[in-house]
């Protein structure tokens, strides 16, 4: 069996040859060409290239690809052929939530995570759960009422 870091990335199996040190964030942008996963501050504090690791929300730039085998990886490129993910972008679409875009990628999964561990979140719980995500255009509002409204609309989905 070939050495390596085996893991799932957006529902295929992979397996990762590299320096266990490198980047997740690096790899899924270089090797994997995953470039909604966005590079922003390269240490944790701004949620641009949030990714799920299984089931969790992370900063691939904060996880080392050694820390991946066995885990399933999920990026924007792969949540964005669910169902959930269609719920969400209409919500976001209907309160213009989205300006720039370059935090929407980590927004939505992180969305999503929010949904998944409650599907009827209050206001305090949806500006808690997209706290590591830092949104320069929009102020947060349009973006909280979008998961709102998800999670409304969405009823049965999460």
């Amino acid at each position: 069996m070939p050495a390596g870091i085996n893991f799932n990335l957006n529902g295929n199996e992979m397996l990762y040859t590299g320096s266990p040190e490198a980047r997740l964030l690096d790899v899924l942008r270089d090797e994997y060409r995953m470039t909604g996963t966005k590079c922003g501050c390269r240490e944790g504090e701004c949620g641009a290239c949030s990714v799920i690791i299984d089931g969790k929300l992370a900063n691939s730039c904060l996880v080392a690809m050694g820390s991946i085998d066995g885990s399933g990886v999920t990026t924007i490129e792969g949540y964005s052929k669910t169902a959930r993910f269609a719920a969400l972008d209409k919500a976001y679409e209907s309160v213009s939530a989205v300006q720039c875009g370059f935090c929407i990628p980590g927004m939505i999964l992180a969305s999503e995570c929010i949904l998944a561990a409650t599907p009827h979140p209050t206001e305090d719980e949806i500006r808690t759960g997209i706290s590591g995500n830092l949104c320069r255009c929009t102020g947060y509002n349009a973006i909280v009422k979008a998961i709102g409204i998800a999670a409304e609309e969405g009823d049965g989905l999460w």
